[in-house]
């Protein structure tokens, strides 16, 4: 039973953090170490990632259907796919090449809560300045976007592989610098998370796929649906709120999370 409780409650965590600017490694790593679990479940939170992109491919399955069954056909179609792919691979080939500094600096559990705590703090502080010094938007169409633009987004996303800084954070601020508009580039930020997360996923399900203990299938089950069920209701909030306040409370609230950990 407890650990159907740890499963529902990290599910929770990364539902409701994969997708807004704060950082679901982040969270989950410090969930992890407040709920007193061991090293068994870091591949428990990789492969729950999963529910969270099929959150996103349940809201806009009309766009990636319509775009796979267009793609023989359609110039636009393919131009939206291509547009992933380019954006994607930044960051997949950086993540590859540095994987190992990642778990051995980085996520190190002795390093791992400060550095966390100042990147929540010092993202804060970078998004509220952000929000201020974005240009007023030339690109409104998340669908749309120039392959030039996508791929610098892409080169945003990069910044993501610190832990703390929020993959989400990272392309939508990139986006808006770039002249996007911000409902526009938290979609697309949306369609990006499905290849990137995907990868990411598998990449290191292959690396840590053994840490996970018997028995763990029911676990994982519990985890997925969770983080489905709380992603699906956070994407669709998430948008009211980026239209309505940018992206603001939540760089208060990485300030205010930064400075608790601390303490």
């Amino acid at each position: 039973m407890h650990d159907i409780i740890v499963s529902i409650l990290l599910g929770i965590v990364e539902g409701l953090t994969e997708f807004i600017p704060v950082s679901s490694t982040a969270h989950l790593l410090v969930a992890e170490r407040a709920l007193g679990v061991g090293a068994g479940w870091d591949a428990f939170t990789v492969i729950i990632q999963l529910g969270a992109i099929l959150a996103v491919v349940a809201i806009y399955f009309d766009v990636f259907w319509t775009a796979l069954v267009q793609l023989p056909s359609s110039a636009e179609a393919r131009r939206f796919a291509l547009g992933i792919i380019i954006a994607f691979l930044p960051a997949a080939v950086v993540g590859a090449l540095i994987y190992k500094y990642l778990t051995s600096v980085l996520l190190n559990p002795a390093l791992a809560m400060p550095f966390i705590a100042a990147s929540w703090i010092v993202g804060g502080i970078l998004i509220l300045l952000f929000e201020r010094l974005a240009p007023p938007p030339r690109f409104t169409d998340s669908n749309r976007l120039p392959l030039s633009k996508t791929f610098q987004i892409g080169l945003c996303q990069v910044l993501a592989l610190v832990p703390g800084t929020s993959r989400s954070g990272a392309t939508i601020l990139g986006a808006e610098l770039l002249g996007v508009d911000r409902v526009a580039a938290t979609k697309f930020t949306f369609y990006l998370a499905v290849p990137t997360m995907l990868g990411a996923s598998v990449f290191q399900i292959y690396k840590e796929g053994g840490m996970l203990g018997e028995g763990q299938a029911t676990d994982i089950a519990v985890g997925l649906v969770v983080s489905f069920v709380v992603a699906f209701f956070v994407i669709r909030e998430f948008l009211v709120i980026v239209g309505r306040y940018g992206l603001k409370p939540f760089g208060w609230y990485r300030i205010a999370a930064g400075i608790a950990l601390l303490a």
